[in-house]
C-alpha cells in the first residue's frame, strides 16, 4: 500500500506573516536547522520563501534584512493534500522541478513534505536520505 502524503509530511511547518523581515526569517531558519518557511495571512497560505530566495532575490539586489518577507517569496505554489499519495507529491517536484511541496488542507497550511523526506520514505539507505537525517550546520 502506497504511503500518503501526512506519513511522511513534516508538521507543523514554521510560519510567519508577510510582514515579518528577512532577518527574522533567516533567524528561524538557523533556529530551526530548516531552508525554508511558510508565509502565512490570517491562517492561509500566501507563499514560500527559502534560503536561496533570501540570497536570490534579497542579499545578491542589496536589499536590506528588514525588507518584508512578501517582497522576496514565492508566491505562485504547487502544494499537495494530506491524503494524497507520496507518489503524487514526488511527480510534482520532479514536474516543477522543486524540492518542497507544502501540505494543505483547503488553503490551510499544515505540514510541509521535502524531496528529502520522500527519499528516506522511499529508500533510507540511499545518499540523499543519510544527508536529509543528518542535523544542520549551524
Amino acid at each position: 500500500m502506497a504511503m500518503k502524503v501526512n506519513e511522511v509530511m513534516t508538521p507543523v511547518p514554521v510560519a510567519v506573516s508577510p510582514d515579518t523581515s528577512l532577518s527574522e526569517v533567516g533567524g528561524l531558519m538557523r533556529q530551526h536547522g530548516i531552508g525554508d518557511v511558510l508565509v502565512v495571512h490570517e491562517g492561509r497560505l500566501r507563499g514560500l520563501v527559502t534560503d536561496r530566495d533570501i540570497v536570490v532575490r534579497a542579499v545578491a539586489l542589496q536589499k536590506d534584512m528588514s525588507t518584508a518577507v512578501a517582497e522576496v517569496c514565492s508566491t505562485n505554489l504547487v502544494t499537495v493534500a494530506p491524503g494524497e499519495d507520496a507518489d503524487a507529491a514526488v511527480r510534482l517536484m520532479r514536474e516543477h522541478a522543486i524540492r518542497r511541496v507544502p501540505v494543505v488542507e483547503g488553503e490551510h497550511p499544515i505540514g510541509m513534505v521535502s524531496i528529502g523526506d520522500l527519499a528516506v520514505q522511499r529508500d533510507e539507505r540511499s545518499a540523499l536520505a543519510d544527508i536529509s537525517a543528518e542535523p544542520p550546520n549551524t
